[in-house]
């Protein structure tokens, strides 16, 4: 009964990371875009993003990285899936663990970006933030298709799914960014 409760309190928090995760480039976005208006107008809007942005990160999203961090080695050793990490059986618990270090690398690397625009120190355009917002498409999709799919999924049929994912979301990237040149 216990693992039930911790499973979900660690779903909880993955959400909740999740949704700080997929709002903070958004804002990283708005904030960068802010930087070509008026003084006046960038002036409010950054002192805006700014509070929005310590708040989400801050409030939200730190706190949930490091529940889940906690909670989910916990779930993996009350669960006995310590001992499949690295055996033929486990190779989904493996890539997963993989896919979910490389989040955290994300996440360290937005927090980098956002420390810079705290500091007005602007390093990548509004469309490059758009990019590195994909990314978390990218490991959400992965990761949970590895922990529901498990050993009922290919590996190759799984990571040419995912290039194709990325490929076709890089398609449309380009797409958006033909159609908002167009409009301005």
């Amino acid at each position: 009964m216990t693992f039930l409760y911790l499973k979900a309190l660690h779903m909880i928090f993955v959400v909740t990371w999740f949704a700080g995760i997929f709002y903070m480039p958004r804002l990283l976005i708005y904030n960068r875009e802010a930087q070509d208006k008026t003084p006046q107008e960038r002036d409010i809007l950054q002192a805006q993003f700014s509070i929005m942005m310590k708040r989400l990160w801050y409030g939200i999203t730190w706190p949930s990285a490091i529940l889940t961090l906690v909670l989910g080695p916990t779930i993996m050793f009350y669960n006995g899936f310590h001992h499949i990490v690295f055996t033929d059986a486990g190779w989904w618990l493996t890539l997963k663990l993989a896919f979910v270090l490389a989040l955290y690398v994300y996440f360290f690397w937005m927090h980098r970006i956002f420390r810079q625009q705290l500091k007005n120190n602007f390093r990548y355009s509004s469309m490059q933030l758009r990019m590195i917002n994909e990314i978390a498409t990218v490991f959400l999709i992965a990761i949970v298709m590895l922990v529901v799919v498990k050993t009922s999924m290919s590996l190759v049929w799984g990571l040419f799914g995912l290039i194709t994912f990325v490929m076709l979301l890089m398609v449309a990237i380009k797409i958006y960014k033909k159609k908002r040149d167009k409009n301005s």
